[in-house]
Formats: structure tokens, sequence, C-alpha cells
């Protein structure tokens, strides 16, 4: 018996924890203001990090679906382009449906893994598997 609690408490310490709360994931609404023509994006690296994600992914995902270009300035992004803060929260929740939710529990306690030339969402919680289809 002994045996078999060193070997849960061994595999316990190697499982990723998540957070178990029951509350609803928020997105961020996009802080920004125009300058010129141009958008300036100051809370974008916030939301990068607020969803788990690396913000050149989620960068070249922005720029891609806005058919936009655009740069990194310090901690924000400036788009070459107005773009209203409405059409890049839609694109935000996009990106959130594809690349951070699972498919099966909704949650969004998931990580994106390379395996071969696949893409993988994989969900921490329920441990569901699924490829991503769309190429950045």
């Amino acid at each position: 018996m002994e045996d078999y609690e060193k070997l849960l408490e061994e595999a316990y310490s190697k499982v990723k924890r998540i957070n178990q709360g029951n509350g609803r994931f928020e997105i961020p609404k996009i802080e920004g203001h125009f300058e010129g023509k141009k958008t300036i994006l100051t809370n974008f690296f916030q939301i990068a990090s607020h969803i788990r994600r690396d913000p050149e992914h989620f960068q070249k995902f922005l720029l891609k679906e806005l058919a936009s270009s655009g740069q990194k300035d310090g901690d924000r992004l400036v788009l070459n382009m107005r773009v209203p803060s409405k059409k890049i929260n839609q694109k935000i929740e996009q990106y959130v449906g594809e690349f951070v939710l699972c498919k099966e529990c909704k949650k969004p306690d998931t990580e994106l893994v390379k395996e071969g030339r696949l893409t993988i969402l994989r969900c921490l919680a329920c441990g569901a598997k699924h490829p991503i289809r769309s190429k950045i």
C-alpha cells in the first residue's frame, strides 16, 4: 500500500495544475486608439498572456485576419491601417474559439503542441486532443 501511495504522489507531482474554477472565461476587450492611419493596440500582450498563447502566433493570426500589416512597438501592437475595435474584438473571439477553448469541455485550459507536422490543441482539463486545421 505504501508503494501505491508513493507512486500516486509521484504521478500527481508530474501533472500540470489547472484552475478548477467554475467562473466563466472572459476575454479582455482590446484597448487602443488611432494615430493618423494607424491603430495602436495598447493591451495586446496582456490579452495574449491572459489566453496563454504566444504573442507571435496571436499577432500573425490578427494580421492575417484583418488583412493588415503591423509590428510590435514595445508592449503594444501597431496596425498600419484604421481598424474599429469591434472588428478586432470579433477576430480575438474567433482566435480563442479556434486556438484556446477545448472543443469537448469548452475550458480555456489548453496548450498548442506540435506533433510531427500537425499542431494539436491539447486540453489540460479533460485530456482531449484536436488537430488545428487553419495554418498561420
